[in-house]
């Protein structure tokens, strides 16, 4: 739950051996500096000491300048699988718990994830490492942060693509991230305001929260109705601003093991991806993750029941949905004609009234989950219903049930699964006519008046005389993943996906999809992630665009893409 890095198109970056890399990275380091005029960064002499050796010498490693510091930590970093250690720190998790799964590098992730919380037991206060928060240590500013346990940090993100699919823009769909084909794209540029909760100590409240900033085309897969939603609405942006995550939170640790209370916009649970790139294994995404829930506006409560079981339970407003839109209404164009019968004008039994809700789905919604880690920390099994409410058809009121599965089986192999089963209810049938007279003419709070670009889907129902139906998916999705060392990981990513109304992807479908991913990180701060993906439909799904009339006309496709990540 899905974004670090400043992807470039891959093809001349990866021909580049890590010799000529490093050198060029060491020049650039060794100019800041001297361009910023910096006396007291040029009489520090990070030669001198090795951080990783001695940690007291970080501070003279890194000298007095802001610019400078900056520089010096990326050189510092080059190379390394992990920031030096501070000998000196208080322990990153409780005695008791189950150990770490795995490493970043070369994980996008240190525990087995699981959304709405910050990860009890093992989460320490200004711990991410970030090279903007190491240069700014010895200002004013920096120091201040440092008292109040705030970070802020980041990431840029730039990637390439190239498709069997030709059509502009779009034609990739439903495959997602990766969305027009043959073309380079600025994916993200991520910032967090942040203050992490401490959940190791057992001895007094302490409170966290984050402010996140998205700009880049993926706030497309990002967007709440209601939050800024016109940029993709009404005007379908290239790219656009989000702020996927807007919350606070209070933790509890004398409540059993610990209890987290999250407040505002966060991550729905649980998935084994994210939007948010440097959470997630490869650079694009598996159609389950895409057509899936992304965050939920509410209040969740998390207990560790114990160091092994932890469970949530929170009500939120459905998914994609903004607390604004629980009660709000838009006079209906095309109010139902008393005494009017099908196929003549003013027949609307979908939206009779004068006025109907902007989004009928939004509505307060249960979201529960039951989570077990064992105690050697290998495996991870999490069961969850999220936003679950009456199911009424709405802007993205999916109703989702469905686990994830985590199993390392020794330092070098382990697998992420996840299988859900998630729908709506009273979906309008695509192909009945009076539902296609309904929208011509207005009466629908997703038709083109309201939403000319982006709208959700119809249904394509068994019975074109029904004039609704419930729209339901089944996705089951892994990664197997191999390790060789604390730089590289390699991810084979096999997707089942059944689209049985067509009201996710647009064709009613089953798909078979294939995909092989490397992810290379140069320091724990860049990383590049070159792929290749190989997509099946049992219909015709690829080389359509949906927003501009025009149908698909391919089965498959087939994508190599790519991406660079760059840590701030």
């Amino acid at each position: 739950m899905n974004i670090a890095s400043i992807r470039t198109p891959l093809g001349m970056r990866a021909k580049l051996p890590h010799a000529a890399i490093a050198t060029a990275i060491a020049s650039l380091v060794a100019a800041i500096p001297a361009h910023a005029a910096d006396s007291a960064d040029a009489k520090a002499t990070p030669a001198a000491c090795d951080p990783y050796k001695t940690y007291a010498c970080l501070d003279q490693y890194l000298g007095d300048g802001f610019l400078g510091r900056l520089a010096n930590y990326y050189a510092l970093e080059w190379g390394q699988g992990a920031a030096p250690s501070d000998p000196k720190a208080p322990p990153a998790r409780r005695d008791d718990f189950p150990p770490a799964a795995q490493s970043t590098p070369p994980m996008p992730f240190t525990e087995w994830p699981y959304g709405g919380t910050t990860s009890l037991g093992v989460t320490r206060p200004a711990s991410v490492d970030s090279p903007l928060m190491a240069a700014l240590a010895n200002t004013s500013l920096g120091k201040w942060m440092g008292d109040n346990n705030l970070q802020v940090y980041g990431w840029l993100n730039a990637g390439a693509n190239l498709s069997t699919s030709k059509t502009k823009p779009g034609g990739n769909a439903p495959a997602a991230y990766d969305y027009t084909p043959n073309t380079a794209q600025f994916d993200q540029a991520v910032v967090y305001l942040e203050r992490l909760p401490d959940t190791v100590q057992k001895d007094h409240i302490d409170w966290g929260m984050r402010i996140s900033t998205i700009y880049g085309a993926d706030y497309r897969y990002t967007t709440a109705y209601g939050l800024l939603s016109n940029q993709l609405l009404r005007e379908n942006k290239a790219n656009g601003v989000d702020f996927p995550m807007l919350y606070g939170e209070v933790f509890f640790p004398q409540v059993a093991e610990g209890l987290m209370v999250r407040a505002g916009r966060f991550i729905s649970v649980p998935d084994i991806e994210a939007q948010l790139a440097p959470n997630n294994y490869m650079y694009s995404h598996s159609m389950s993750y895409s057509f899936d829930n992304f965050t939920n506006t509410g209040v969740l409560g998390s207990l560790a029941v114990t160091k092994n079981w932890t469970a949530q339970l929170g009500v939120v407003a459905g998914t994609e949905s903004t607390l604004g839109h629980l009660g709000k209404h838009e006079d209906n164009p095309y109010p139902n004609v008393p005494g009017s019968v099908s196929g003549q004008p003013g027949y609307n039994p979908l939206y009779p009234g004068s006025t109907f809700k902007a989004d009928p789905g939004a509505m307060p919604s249960l979201t529960a989950c039951a989570r077990y880690d064992a105690d050697d920390g290998k495996t991870d099994v999490n069961v969850c219903a999220d936003g679950i409410n009456k199911g009424t058809y709405g802007y993205n009121n999916l109703q989702w049930y469905g686990l994830t599965f985590y199993h390392s089986f020794n330092d070098k192999w382990h697998i992420s699964a996840e299988a859900y089963h998630l729908f709506q209810k009273n979906v309008p049938n695509a192909l009945n006519s009076d539902v296609q007279t309904i929208y011509a003419n207005g009466g629908s709070p997703f038709s083109s008046k309201f939403m000319p670009f982006n709208a959700p889907d119809l249904a394509q129902c068994s019975n074109s005389a029904a004039l609704t139906c419930t729209a339901g998916v089944t996705g089951v999705v892994s990664y197997i993943n191999y390790s060789p060392d604390a730089l590289n990981n390699f991810s084979i990513r096999p997707e089942f996906y059944r689209d049985l109304q067509g009201q996710r992807t647009g064709t009613r479908a089953t798909y078979k999809n294939l995909a092989l991913g490397w992810q290379h990180w140069f320091s724990p701060q860049i990383e590049i992630r070159p792929e290749i993906a190989y997509y099946h439909s049992s219909a015709l799904s690829f080389n359509g665009s949906a927003n501009y009339g025009i149908a698909p006309n391919r089965r498959t496709e087939t994508v190599i893409s790519g991406d660079v990540i760059f840590h701030f």
